[in-house]
């Protein structure tokens, strides 16, 4: 992320201290990340002590300290999507990007996570890709659900474009 824009941002938030989460959720949709430098312009600019922001950016989950990939896919692990087959699901993600939750490929392709619940439970289970929700997902081992445009090495891709849709998902057949 450039310097000239990282500045604009938090410009439009000078002398309000208590715009400091604003600021940095911007930064970071620009960015994908929140680097040690940035924190510490944030910190100079906005007149609040590094050490409360690192306490802002380590509390709240919506804030990276690390790269994230281009793509992001959140597979739900809450009680419902769990029962109906969320970890299978996790399973085959796994097996096609090359990584585990709270990884990102090297390439800076896709980050993997799981979180405990999307709030969507009867759509169980649920995959949240790019912030798009994708619902009555079947055990991968189906071969209802297709994933195309990843190979099995690494989350690179093969053929194809990517778009927000990384995945093809054919959701469940109604019982």
């Amino acid at each position: 992320m450039d310097n000239d824009r990282i500045d604009k941002i938090i410009d439009k938030y000078k002398g309000k201290p208590s715009s400091v989460i604003q600021a940095l959720l911007e930064i970071q949709r620009e960015n994908r990340w929140l680097p040690g430098d940035v924190l510490e312009k944030v910190s100079e600019k906005l007149e609040v002590p590094l050490n409360r922001i690192r306490h802002i950016v380590t509390f709240y989950k919506a804030f990276s300290l690390v790269p994230k990939g281009r793509h992001e896919i959140h597979v739900c692990m809450g009680t419902a999507c769990h029962v109906r087959g969320a970890p299978r699901v996790l399973d085959t993600i796994q097996d096609l990007t090359g990584i585990k939750p709270g990884e990102t490929s090297s390439d800076l392709k896709f980050s993997l996570k799981t979180v405990n619940c999307v709030g969507c439970c009867s759509l169980g289970p649920v995959m949240v890709i790019d912030g798009e929700y994708h619902g009555k997902m079947v055990p991968p081992k189906s071969p209802l659900l297709k994933i195309s445009g990843i190979s099995g090495e690494n989350g690179s891709v093969s053929g194809g474009t990517l778009s927000h849709n990384i995945l093809e998902l054919v959701p469940r057949p109604p019982r």
